[in-house]
């Protein structure tokens, strides 16, 4: 173990300098049920469709299993808290609702950028290490590790919570050669507090810290390629990418601060309510536009259009009819199907 403390000192300093928020360390082997857990959620099918975690889960299930040779993982988090009410638009029903992390830059793109930074500094105050890079998209258990590493705990809604920042950190991970001294990890503080699992408008939650993907709005509207299924198109609400619901209501989030969070992260005018009538017009050329540097990017343009058509039949907003008329042909099947619905659904609002 690298015994001068100061290393570490330095290390938190120069992550906070780089613009990361929160920053611990923990053993490589400090989250030992993590696997077990989500060996469990795989094996009741609570993924849906994501079969990508299914692929790498012996990887993902602990660090060693992806890179034997890491023996210190580093947690980091990046803040995101907002600066209004993420719930502000849940009654315009003509505007669609974006999920706060998704309406500024993409944050895989800056976090990955601050991470390699980090990294280059540790390599050169620590010759003859080893170390990689992960955020996101990377079999990585980043919020496990992150409650190891005393960044927070994983709440019930099973995102990771701070008491600093509330429910609003983008993770990153570094895993590493070095034989770092650990932080004490940390501690659930939910109590008897149930407001993310009451929050949730398909009830996503079987029991408090367990989440099944299939009825989660962000994997619905993100993840899931087909059409919605029926039962839950109407609680989508106007909500088009990703839900924040269970995140916004956690009573955490009141010690989390706006000014904490990292300035690309400000909503762009264009996210922050954009209107149903403009995404339904969209195009390839025009999708790929709009979100041209965005986290939303990646689902293309079938998928927005079809969210934003569940939006249009949820709205009861009969101006919205003609934008969805003028798709009836769509080449999409997906867009198709959720424009029926969505126009016979306004066809059946009380006037």
């Amino acid at each position: 173990m690298i015994e001068h403390k100061l290393f570490e000192d330095r290390l938190r300093a120069e992550a906070l300098r780089l613009g990361f928020a929160a920053v611990g360390i923990a053993r490589a082997d400090a989250a030992p049920r993590a696997g077990e857990r989500l060996r469990q959620w795989l094996a009741e099918g609570r993924h849906g469709e994501m079969i990508w975690m299914e692929e790498r889960a012996d990887q993902r299930a602990a660090p060693a299993g992806l890179w034997p040779e890491v023996r210190s993982v580093i947690a980091l988090g990046m803040s995101y808290a907002p600066g209004r009410d993420p719930l502000a638009l849940a009654g315009e029903g003509d505007r669609g609702r974006i999920s706060v992390y998704a309406q500024g830059s993409d944050y895989h793109d800056l976090v990955k950028r601050t991470l390699k930074a980090l990294a280059r500094w540790i390599v050169a105050e620590a010759p003859g290490s080893d170390l990689k890079v992960f955020v996101d998209t990377a079999p990585v258990m980043e919020k496990p590790l992150a409650e190891a590493a005393g960044l927070g705990w994983q709440g019930k809604h099973t995102n990771l919570v701070s008491r600093e920042h509330g429910s609003w950190l983008f993770l990153g991970a570094i895993y590493t050669t070095l034989d770092l001294a650990p932080d004490q990890p940390g501690r659930d503080r939910c109590g008897s507090c149930d407001a993310c699992q009451r929050s949730c408008p398909t009830d996503a939650f079987p029991a408090p810290y367990r989440l099944d993907a299939r009825r989660c709005i962000s994997y619905l509207t993100i993840e899931h390629k087909g059409p919605v299924p029926e039962e839950f198109r109407a609680a989508l609400g106007n909500r088009i990418y990703g839900c924040d619901d269970c995140l916004a209501v956690c009573p955490w989030n009141k010690f989390a601060s706006a000014a904490a969070a990292n300035r690309a992260f400000l909503p762009r005018a264009e996210l922050a309510a954009p209107r149903l009538a403009d995404l339904l017009a969209l195009d390839d050329a025009g999708f790929r536009q709009v979100f041209s540097g965005s986290p939303i990017k990646r689902i293309g343009r079938d998928r927005m259009v079809r969210n934003a058509a569940y939006a249009a039949g949820n709205s009861g907003d009969a101006g919205l009819a003609p934008a969805l008329e003028a798709l009836r042909d769509d080449p999409s099947e997906v867009v198709r199907d959720a424009v029926g619905w969505a126009l016979d659904r306004l066809k059946a609002a009380p006037l």
